[in-house]
């Protein structure tokens, strides 16, 4: 078996890595600047508290990968598979980003941040997103069901659709704007005007 190379404390700029195989390899406080990932095969590495910026993770196998405390800005990361991330180093946060057809199905994300976010046509299906926040995020056709939303914060999110009926919600924030994503189902003709 390979021994483990690992990068401390190091910046990687403009680097492309896509249909690349990386193995062996922690990163540790490291920074990613405008990398590309695409169908790149990360599998078994280790990223921890690491940032990437304006990186390319678009269908990347990450099967087994480790990531704890990772920060992703201005990323694209189109129909990346997280329910095959090592679950022992499983933490993220995400700015500007582009997650659109990603899957998180039985993740647990608690207190996770999405910020100005496109989760477009994403599943949530039974993910423990407990205390996670959706600031001004674009949830359209995203799937939550079963899903574990206590205490999240949806109060600047648009375009959701969750079923109360279906999703543990105690103490989660809506907008009096929004809530029409928590009445879908009962096909209501919403008027904002009076």
């Amino acid at each position: 078996m390979e021994e483990t190379v690992v990068h401390t404390n190091k910046t990687f700029s403009g680097i492309d890595y896509s249909e690349k195989k990386l193995r062996n390899r922690e990163f540790v406080q490291c920074e990613f600047v405008s990398c590309d990932f695409t169908k790149s095969d990360l599998k078994g590495n280790d990223f921890e508290d690491c940032t990437f910026r304006q990186c390319n993770f678009s269908m990347v196998d990450v099967d087994e990968t480790g990531f704890r405390n990772a920060k992703f800005i201005g990323c694209k990361m189109l129909g990346v598979d997280f329910t095959r991330c090592s679950k022992f180093a499983f933490s993220f946060s995400f700015t500007d980003c582009h997650l659109d057809y990603s899957n998180f199905f039985g993740t647990k994300l608690k207190k996770t941040i999405f910020k100005n976010c496109t989760l477009k046509d994403v599943e949530f299906t039974e993910a423990d997103l407990t205390a996670s926040e959706f600031l001004a995020c674009d949830l359209t056709s995203a799937r939550f069901s079963n899903t574990n939303l206590e205490k999240a914060d949806f109060r600047t999110a648009i375009n959701f659709a969750i079923d109360p009926d279906d999703n543990k919600l105690k103490k989660a924030k809506f907008s009096a704007l929004n809530l029409d994503g928590l009445l879908y189902k009962h096909n209501l003709d919403i008027d904002y005007n009076n």
